[in-house]
């Protein structure tokens, strides 16, 4: 099982240590303040009050053989440096930390840090591709110009197979899965629910309520055909 330490229990950390604890990784969730720390106990592996950038404090968590660590601590942001020091001093594997500003980006890469993000960016972005393109019902960044979307099946999709579509030739973006409400039969009623096809067959016909689960980059998602 994968282990994720959240430092810093802001508005990111709390939803990213809560997100994290409903999927199959153990999390510990790190912060000075009690309330946030108590907030989040019931959905992680382990909360715990603790100066993150108290070297023995972080050591005596054994946050240093986490898979991942997580500085998301926003406001302070000479906490935030001292913690990413702190957290590539005692060996930590991979450290991930929140940036505010490109220039506190950069700063955080010169210390060590091995990923960034820009959660206020990269939610202003993605809302405005939503906006924009509003055939998409879900997206996700993925990587810098790359994103997962769910689209509902386009008009011009329906009723073609997904060879027929050729949608890695035609649009350059990949199928990742696809999802079908499908009618089944359950303690003797028949109930409607949700079929995902991680792996879609050539010969599967697209259906007009059907949602395809697609990557490819921003330009060539966009091209999609909407409506």
């Amino acid at each position: 099982m994968q282990r994720i330490a959240i430092l810093g229990l802001g508005r990111f950390g709390t939803t990213l240590a809560k997100s994290l604890g409903k999927s199959d990784v153990e999390v510990i969730a790190i912060d000075r303040n009690p309330n946030l720390v108590t907030a989040v106990k019931d959905d992680v592996a382990l909360a715990v009050r603790l100066d993150s950038t108290d070297e023995e404090a972080l050591l005596s968590q054994d946050v240093q053989n986490c898979d991942v660590c997580v500085v998301a601590i926003g406001e302070n942001f000479e906490g935030a440096l001292l913690t990413t020091a702190t957290l590539k001093k005692i060996g930590a594997k991979r450290i991930i930390c929140r940036a505010q500003t490109t220039t506190h980006a950069e700063i955080f890469q010169s210390i060590g840090a091995d990923d960034i993000v820009q959660p206020e960016i990269e939610t202003g972005n993605s809302l405005a591709r939503r906006l924009a393109n509003p055939q998409f019902q879900d997206l996700i960044e993925l990587a810098e110009g790359y994103s997962l979307i769910d689209i509902r099946c386009p008009v011009e999709f329906r009723g073609k197979t997904l060879s027929q579509l050729q949608l890695r030739t035609k649009y350059q973006v990949n199928l990742v899965a696809l999802k079908r409400t499908v009618t089944v039969q359950k303690d003797g009623e028949l109930i409607q629910t949700l079929r995902i096809t991680s792996v879609p067959k050539p010969d599967d016909v697209m259906q007009p309520d059907d949602v395809l689960v697609l990557v490819g980059s921003h330009e060539s998602l966009e091209r999609l055909p909407r409506g």
